[in-house]
């Protein structure tokens, strides 16, 4: 059986930002901080407390509030041992106890008996569950490295790939200059963030930075200003640049939906030909434009489709837009 991946807890609590709102105090099994954790949902079962521990799931992280720290100190100091030893007795990360609340001294005695890391931390509840459930998402999601450029163009998060050399930061850098913003240049890293998103950011190490042929490596941000960056963008659509093949056959239309699966995820897909003459940036731009049409219901060339077909079966489509008739008003002075 392969071994289940996750994040430790000492990897977790290492990696908390300070700026993240969620500071946590170590209390107890301190030898324990090699566990992993393994789901993003985090569970608060106070009812394991009272006898039902059989709900309580392996590798999710087990959150002791107000409400389950009042209750063991209600209990006699055999029954509380007891069910500390029934609750901490299963396959848990670590236990955090919200709200500041000081447990009980046979909570940090079982912890350190069955190595157990125990935390606490001055935030309430709902807030720690969902700055917590925000963190181990990211930290748990699916992941994949790209060769490719990501780009923010009228807030559309565009993919542009296509083989070494095509072209792909040149078209970028024209982007730029037109006005959209770059996240990630030849290599993106791509996570899985639930059931229907993909997020790409750019590692660390060359944020901001392109590498031009001719002239080497740039830093976008210092060249064209914080405005030209951006950390991370949703994958929405993929772009793939292609050498043009004399004699191959190109889409005409657009009729056809095609994807491009990352992750197992379909993410919208558009195939480019790149040849002399063609401004490659001004085509990758008024394809997202397009996609962003058709995700508020405009498809261009389905309306076109069907006002052809009409015409065909002899039917009189309507005019899409009476551009000349509107001009000729304004030029003579009045309005129709």
């Amino acid at each position: 059986m392969p071994p289940l991946s996750g994040v430790s807890v000492g990897g977790l609590l290492g990696s908390l930002p300070e700026g993240f709102g969620l500071p946590m105090e170590l209390l107890a099994g301190a030898d324990g901080l090699s566990r992993l954790i393994t789901s993003p949902h985090v569970q608060k079962t106070g009812l394991a407390l009272a006898g039902f521990d059989e709900y309580l799931k392996p590798g999710r992280v087990l959150i002791f509030g107000e409400s389950e720290i009042r209750y063991l100190e209600s209990l006699v100091p055999t029954a509380r041992v007891h069910a500390l030893r029934v609750a901490l007795g299963h396959d848990l990360p670590c236990v955090i106890i919200t709200g500041g609340f000081a447990p009980p001294t046979e909570l940090i005695v079982e912890a350190d008996r069955a190595r157990l890391p125990v935390f606490k931390t001055s935030v309430p509840t709902p807030g720690a569950i969902s700055k917590l459930t925000s963190i181990l998402e990211d930290s748990l999601a699916e992941r994949t490295m790209m060769h490719a450029v990501l780009m923010d163009i009228l807030g559309l998060g565009v993919l542009i790939t296509g083989e070494s050399g095509i072209g792909k930061s040149e078209c970028a850098l024209d982007l730029i200059v037109r006005g959209h913003r770059l996240v990630a240049d030849d290599t993106v890293e791509i996570r899985r963030r639930s059931e229907t998103i993909l997020v790409g950011t750019c590692p660390e190490l060359t944020r901001h930075h392109m590498e031009l042929r001719g002239l080497g490596v740039i830093n976008v941000k210092d060249l064209f200003g914080i405005a030209s960056i951006r950390s991370s963008k949703r994958v929405e659509l993929v772009v793939q640049l292609e050498r043009w093949e004399p004699g191959r056959e190109y889409d005409r239309l657009g009729l056809d939906d095609s994807f491009y699966e990352i992750l197992g995820l379909k993410v919208s897909f558009v195939r480019m030909p790149v040849a002399p003459g063609r401004s490659v940036a001004i085509l990758v731009e008024v394809a997202a434009r397009n996609q962003l049409l058709r995700l508020r219901g405009h498809h261009a060339a389905q309306a076109f489709a069907d006002r052809v077909a009409l015409a065909i079966r002899g039917g009189e489509p309507a005019p899409a837009i009476q551009e000349d008739e509107e001009d000729e008003g304004i030029e003579s002075g009045g309005l129709r």
